[in-house]
């Protein structure tokens, strides 16, 4: 059994700088056309200059051979200016936007501290240049249960400000709960979208602790419940075109996770959509990924579909227990574990397609 898709663009994507981006950024490459990469460096790429110098760092970390384009994005913060998002959006390689309230997750220190009086000039430009903008949905007050911390996003800050910008278009990253899906659903069409992770359709926070403490399943915004598990699952299998794939593939080196305070963030770019085709075969909804993971997506930024096809195998393939580098290891989601859905690019998908083809003849 094989599927073919249109290849998939991931549309969130953490790629790092350095060493680690030299590492991750093939995986990523191997099976995705695009990908929205995130800004949180150290120092975050607040300006467009920034993000240009960012995006030929990421080129050169390609296989010679790969057409994957990076499609930039710039951190917001209380002085991000209107006239950076006119720069921004004439640049042609900044495609987003993206908010972090101070404190959320990883390297957002320099994150907004008052959305709507510092950032409400941007905002309106941002409306006025069609830019998304790209919403880390948590609040980072302590006084809230870190499990609540979504819906009281979307209940204090979301909320208030499609019904004061209703023209944003604005993409709930990373959803975790029942109250994000119903959020979303509430929207207009093409103004509000979600992007939605492997780890959240697959695992709940029961993964955290299951046999110990399991610091690779760590991710922000955490697992939450099977009840909202379930109801992201239902969402993005139903074939709704307000969801589409981001991986929020997000690479620690070991030692930063399996310790005292260890990091967020789950990669899994390498199995990303060997997952999302389980989730969607549990679900009875094959014929409904390659939307979900290929057409939503560019139809909410107003790009052109991929041209190019991916094919996903069923064969059972074992993910490695680690991948080595020079400065250290990395952990894959599910490291160790058996897959049934093998992705094939390239040449090993032109090959299938001429035996199919050949197939086809003799019969």
């Amino acid at each position: 059994m094989e599927l073919t898709l249109t290849q998939p663009d991931d549309w969130h994507l953490h790629l790092r700088d350095g060493d680690l981006l030299q590492a991750v950024a093939p995986h990523s490459a191997k099976h995705f056309g695009r990908a929205i990469i995130m800004p949180n460096l150290k120092p975050p790429i607040t300006t467009t200059a920034a993000a240009v110098t960012y995006r030929e760092s990421i080129l050169k970390a390609l296989p010679a051979d790969s057409n994957f384009t990076p499609l930039m994005t710039l951190y917001l913060t209380d002085k991000t200016s209107p006239n950076e998002i006119k720069l921004a959006r004439r640049s042609g390689v900044v495609f987003a936007v993206k908010l972090y309230p101070a404190g959320a997750t990883t390297n957002s220190q320099d994150g907004v501290t008052d959305l709507f009086g510092k950032c409400l000039p941007v905002l309106e430009e941002m409306v006025e240049e069609s830019m998304p903008l790209l919403v880390h949905g948590e609040v980072t007050d302590p006084d809230v249960d870190v499990f609540d911390r979504e819906k009281v996003f979307i209940d204090t800050v979301l909320q208030p400000l499609i019904q004061r910008l209703p023209r944003l278009k604005v993409v709930m990253e990373h959803i975790t709960t029942m109250d994000a899906v119903r959020f979303v659903e509430s929207g207009e069409e093409g103004f509000l979208a979600a992007t939605v992770t492997p780890q959240h359709l697959i695992l709940n926070r029961n993964a955290l602790f299951q046999g110990g403490l399991q610091p690779h399943n760590y991710c922000l915004p955490v697992l939450k419940r099977e009840t909202h598990r379930q109801a992201i699952v239902s969402a993005v299998t139903s074939g709704s075109k307000r969801f589409f794939l981001g991986t929020d593939s997000a690479p620690h080196e070991k030692q930063r996770k399996e310790c005292s305070c260890g990091c967020a963030g789950i990669f899994n770019a390498p199995v990303a959509l060997s997952l999302y085709a389980k989730v969607f075969e549990e679900a009875g909804a094959l014929d409904k990924l390659e939307a979900f993971t290929s057409f939503n997506g560019p139809e909410f930024y107003g790009l052109p579909r991929n041209t190019a096809k991916i094919k996903l195998t069923k064969a059972s393939w074992k993910i490695p227990d680690s991948l080595s580098f020079s400065f250290g290891n990395i952990i894959p989601m599910f490291a160790g574990e058996t897959l049934e859905w093998q992705p094939c690019v390239g040449e090993k998908a032109e090959m299938l397609n001429e035996v199919q083809e050949v197939g086809a003849n003799k019969g």
